[in-house]
């Protein structure tokens, strides 16, 4: 899987400290979401949806090897 965490959290001129805050995780959370080494929950995701104001599909995407 791949995300646009990041470009969609600076979009938004947010810290990953302030995103964190607002999604109820650690910066470390943010940290490795954005750098590929966490997918988050469904819960999560949604919630960092919601706070950016994207759609989930907007912010994470399956690669081809994901399927199936």
């Amino acid at each position: 899987m791949t995300n646009k965490l990041r470009v969609a959290r600076v979009g938004q001129q947010l810290t990953q400290e302030e995103l964190a805050k607002k999604v109820g995780v650690s910066r470390q959370t943010i940290v490795a979401i954005e750098a590929g080494n966490y997918v988050p929950s469904t819960l999560l995701a949604l919630k960092l949806g919601q706070i950016l104001g994207l759609p989930v599909e907007q912010i994470f995407q399956l690669e081809p090897q994901d399927i199936g």
